[in-house]
C-alpha cells in the first residue's frame, strides 16, 4: 500500500520589506473585485493575509461589502415606540394598570391581601398569583392563587408588597 504524502499549496515568498506600491494597491482592489480571498490575494501580491486585510480595513474596503465612503444606508424606523424596559419601569407600569393599586411606603403599611383562591404548588398556573402563604413546612401551605397582574408573578395586593420603589423614588 503506498502512501502518497498531501501536498501543501506553495505560498509566494514573503519580502521582509514589503511595502503598498500603487501597482500592489491596485492589485488588490482588482482582486477584491473579482471576488478572491484573501488568502487567494495574499499569495498573488507576495504579503501575508493579515496585511491584505489590514490594508483592506484602512482603505475601507470588504470582499461583498462597499467602500467606507459610499452612502450608508438608513434603516427604518421603528413602528412603535418603546418604553423603558427596565424591571421598576415595567413594574410601575403592571402596578399602574391595576385600578385598585395604591402604593405604600413599607410593607408594613399595606392592608392583608385576601386570598380567596388559595392553591396547591399542582394548582398554579402562569396567570396565577405565586404569592406563598404559611411555611412550607406545614400543612396549610399554598400559594394566593388570585388573577396575577400582565408581566409580574403576583396579584395586585402582593405586588404592592414585593415591588416597592426605593426610598428616594416613591410616590
Amino acid at each position: 500500500m503506498n502512501i502518497e504524502p498531501v501536498s501543501t499549496p506553495v505560498r509566494a515568498p514573503v519580502s521582509a520589506g514589503a511595502t503598498w506600491t500603487n501597482d500592489r494597491v491596485a492589485q488588490l482592489r482588482s482582486s477584491i473585485a473579482a471576488g478572491l480571498t484573501c488568502s487567494q490575494i495574499a499569495d498573488q501580491i507576495g504579503v501575508t493575509r493579515n496585511a491584505v486585510i489590514g490594508k483592506m480595513h484602512r482603505l475601507g474596503l470588504a470582499p461583498g461589502r462597499r467602500p467606507a465612503t459610499a452612502k450608508p444606508r438608513v434603516r427604518a424606523a421603528p413602528t412603535h415606540a418603546r418604553g423603558p424596559q427596565t424591571r421598576v419601569a415595567r413594574i410601575l407600569r403592571a402596578l399602574a394598570a391595576g385600578s385598585n393599586v395604591i402604593p405604600f411606603q413599607s410593607a408594613s403599611e399595606a392592608p392583608p391581601v385576601e386570598s380567596a383562591q388559595r392553591c396547591s404548588l399542582l394548582d398554579l398556573t402562569g396567570s396565577r398569583c405565586r404569592w406563598p402563604l404559611s411555611d412550607p413546612g406545614k400543612a396549610d401551605f399554598g400559594f394566593c392563587g388570585n388573577d396575577a397582574l400582565p408581566g409580574l408573578s403576583y396579584c395586585a395586593g402582593h405586588a404592592r408588597i414585593a415591588y416597592r420603589l426605593p426610598s428616594g423614588r416613591r410616590a
